[in-house]
């Protein structure tokens, strides 16, 4: 083996499986408040988080716990399990059952996964959108604050969201999970 191959060989990144990320995390390698997720194997930093996108998760656990009511707990900022390498910590997870029924382990399903997006639009819509699909999440809302809309992906499949469509402000939308809920988009933007 030639020199060049060798080192080329060496610069490949390790990626991590959920356990390893886990341990790090109980060893104290990376802290619990770190602004960091396991997206595909690999340990991902994630932005800084502006006002106006805290603001915005705020006012989306609000109206997402009025709409779902009793029997799902909306989760933020908190990891999902999603498959042996990935560990995405959503800015909203609409999870079954309550806060309790996950004292021993991260839920593994959603109903319904929201990100809030300025400076990570792209990633959202590309890398957290094929992640959330591929693990069978029903629904999936990006709360794009360039635009002030609220992107809807719904239909996962393998290779992505088989619809998408955008929600202005004046619109209104429900869940798939609670049809009776109409959440005004304007609600949900800063």
């Amino acid at each position: 083996m030639s020199g060049a191959t060798r080192d080329a060989t060496a610069a490949r990144p390790r990626n991590f499986t959920r356990v390893d990320y886990d341990k790090m995390i109980d060893a104290g390698v990376l802290g619990e408040d770190e602004h960091v997720e396991l997206v595909g194997g690999v340990i991902v930093q994630m932005s800084p988080e502006g006002s106006a996108h805290a603001v915005t998760i705020d006012l989306c656990a609000e109206v997402l716990r009025r709409a779902f009511g009793a029997g799902f707990t909306v989760r933020v900022q908190h990891p999902l399990v999603i498959d042996p390498d990935g560990e995405p910590a959503p800015d909203l997870a609409v999870v079954p059952g309550e806060p309790r029924a996950y004292l021993t382990s991260h839920p593994t399903h959603a109903a319904l996964v929201v990100e809030v997006a300025e400076s990570s639009l792209a990633y959202d819509r590309v890398e957290k959108a094929a992640l959330y699909a591929r693990a069978a999440i029903p629904e999936y809302w990006i709360v794009n604050l360039v635009e002030r809309v609220v992107e809807v992906h719904r239909d996962p499949t393998e290779h992505g969201y088989g619809r998408r469509v955008s929600v202005g402000a004046s619109d209104v939308i429900a869940p798939m999970a609670a049809p009776d809920a109409s959440i005004s988009v304007a609600a949900l933007l800063p």
